[in-house]
């Protein structure tokens, strides 16, 4: 299986919801790495699992809405958590919906919130 990975950064807020987490549950900023894994079994015929600047336009367009927002006040994040678990999702899911079906069998969204913790999120589509 070929697998393309593209990578991200960007600054958003965000306060922990439901639980007692101490200064998570104020608003603060993070500065997250996106890492976006696609994988596939074909290449196209130029050798390609997807046309990257293609892709990098989706990922720029996606990370742009989430980009020196604050994630709680989101629609897609009303009444959850934005934890990087949810965070993960919610990637993996809008940037899948993007693309066209075919060579693209999983879509991954890896979330670093610091250098010490990330979440992930596989998200597996009907491919050729």
């Amino acid at each position: 299986m070929y697998t393309l990975i593209l990578r991200r950064d960007f600054i958003a807020q965000h306060y922990l919801i439901g639980g007692d987490w101490g200064a998570e549950n104020r608003l603060h900023s993070h500065h997250y790495r996106l890492e976006i894994i696609l994988e596939g079994f074909e290449l196209d015929e130029h050798g390609y699992l997807v046309d990257l600047v293609h892709l990098e336009s989706l990922l720029d367009d996606l990370v742009a809405r989430y980009r020196d927002h604050t994630l709680n006040h989101l629609p897609e994040f009303q009444g959850l958590n934005p934890s990087i678990e949810h965070v993960a999702r919610i990637i993996a899911q809008r940037l899948s919906d993007a693309l066209p079906l075919g060579r693209i069998c999983a879509v991954t969204a890896r979330v670093w919130e610091h250098d010490l913790a990330a979440a992930s999120y596989r998200h597996e589509r009907p491919c050729d």
